[in-house]
């Protein structure tokens, strides 16, 4: 299967990676003697995406001149629900990287428990260095055209890199302008809109909610003065920080695409605001705020490759930043000479196929203790208060914080439950008798094959 996909889609290399690491995962299920070959039969449906939008984006930048952009939205399973998935604005967005996102969205999704499918979509434009105008240009003429493809019962996007509540509130006002309604099909919008409360927060704070659950249940143990390593400085590395701060972990790196900031006494309340309003308000890049915070800034270097003495031991690490941001070397030596006891992805796919091969190996053979969990799990509560926003726009009514996070504390705890409890349903393995790697895959695999089946999408089981 893996070899005829590679052959059909040469040049898509992510897209084979997100396959690769979930087929392997469902290896068991595949040679199940009852109904093995129709989970395969599903398996090869859910390899295509049901649609793939691509459009151009004319704007006009500054100088009164045009610009042209592509734009693209991959709709892959509406088995669960309507499509749901963020929109990513960066000069590496493209069709191998957004089927990725979705394949993987669709499997996170399922998780939640909510009725959604799967779906990502983006552009190539770059709003680093761009004026608020030709943001805003950029994002109405992008809408212009995906607005069509868009309903709350057909696609909710919501954000992703490069978009955040300025430009999706953006989007929504040219939807509001071309279809003049006010309906729940964008998410993460600024609450004046109809934004939810917590929304911005949702990844970060889930990512740190499942890290405690997993801690305490294989450990016993908390997380306060626990030193952890964060990548990225987008809304899940911030608020993921913000919340080990509030369970007084401690947070020694933060980073973005040019540097890292390393924080030797661990991140500060000061510190983390200061971030908030170089990245939120200011939109600096971290060099420019190194002389206003407790840390130092070093250039073109990660978390995960910075060899300082602070840097030498973790003890959780949170990829936050972007997809195959940690390869096998660092891997190698983050679990063996780092004593790291904890990986939690922020980011989906942040780390490379063959250093997901070492964490399987590593597990086995050498430390059945490390606590990995892959990104459609750890970050899944991004998109379960996206669900509950839509919720919320659907009730024509706001819940208040303490609603919010409580939901999300739960929905967290239901997605590890089925990590852990995946074999029990029907007798295939014991309780804990597979990773939480391969637990999250053929969970959330089982539940779209479930809807698939009770569509009469797959035929006779």
């Amino acid at each position: 299967l893996l070899e005829d996909l590679k052959k059909k889609y040469p040049n898509e290399p992510t897209f084979i990676q997100a396959v690769e690491e979930m087929s392997l995962s469902l290896s068991s299920i595949f040679h199940d003697p009852k109904k093995g070959k129709y989970y395969q039969n599903a398996f090869r449906l859910m390899l295509e995406p049901e649609r793939i939008i691509s459009f151009k984006v004319p704007w006009v930048d500054d100088n009164n001149t045009i610009q042209i952009n592509t734009g693209h939205r991959v709709e892959f399973s509406s088995a669960l629900g309507p499509y749901k998935g963020g929109l990513r604005f960066s000069p590496t967005v493209n069709i191998d990287i957004l089927k990725a996102l979705a394949f993987e969205q669709m499997f996170k999704n399922a998780l939640t428990g909510l009725p959604l499918g799967g779906g990502k979509g983006g552009s190539d434009f770059d709003p680093k260095g761009k004026s608020q105008g030709e943001v805003m240009r950029f994002c109405c003429s992008f809408m212009t055209e995906l607005h069509r493809y868009l309903g709350e019962s057909t696609d909710v996007p919501a954000g992703d890199i490069g978009v955040g509540g300025r430009e999706l509130g953006y989007m929504f006002g040219q939807y509001k302008r071309l279809t003049n309604k006010h309906v729940g099909v964008l998410t993460g919008k600024p609450r004046s809109v109809g934004g939810s409360i917590n929304r911005p927060e949702a990844t970060g704070y889930g990512l740190v909610f499942i890290a405690q659950i997993a801690i305490s249940d294989k450990w016993n143990k908390e997380m306060k003065k626990s030193k952890c390593a964060l990548s990225g400085s987008g809304n899940v590395s911030q608020y993921a920080a913000d919340m080990l701060l509030k369970i007084g972990a401690k947070v020694v790196t933060m980073s973005d695409s040019n540097g890292l900031l390393v924080f030797p006494n661990g991140m500060t309340r000061d510190d983390w605001k200061t971030i908030v309003q170089a990245k939120q308000v200011d939109r600096l890049r971290l060099s420019q705020i190194e002389e206003k915070v407790s840390g130092y800034y070093v250039p073109d270097v990660s978390p995960w490759t910075y060899e300082a003495t602070e840097c030498q031991n973790y003890d959780y690490i949170f990829p936050c930043a972007t997809q195959n941001e940690i390869g096998k070397k660092a891997i190698m030596t983050l679990l063996q000479k780092r004593n790291v006891h904890g990986i939690f992805e922020g980011a989906n796919l942040p780390i490379t196929l063959d250093g997901q091969s070492f964490i399987r190996e590593y597990q086995t053979t050498q430390n059945q203790e490390i606590i990995y969990i892959p990104g459609k799990a750890s970050n899944a509560g991004g998109v379960g208060v996206s669900g509950f926003e839509m919720s919320q726009n659907a009730q024509k009514l706001f819940w208040d914080s303490g609603m919010v996070e409580t939901q999300l504390r739960t929905l967290m705890e239901n997605i590890y439950d089925q990590m852990i409890n995946v074999g029990k349903k029907d007798g295939r393995d014991s309780h804990r008798s597979c990773s939480l790697e391969v637990g999250a895959n053929q969970a959330g695999f089982l539940k779209v094959v479930d809807a698939m089946g009770d569509l009469g999408w797959l035929g006779e089981s």
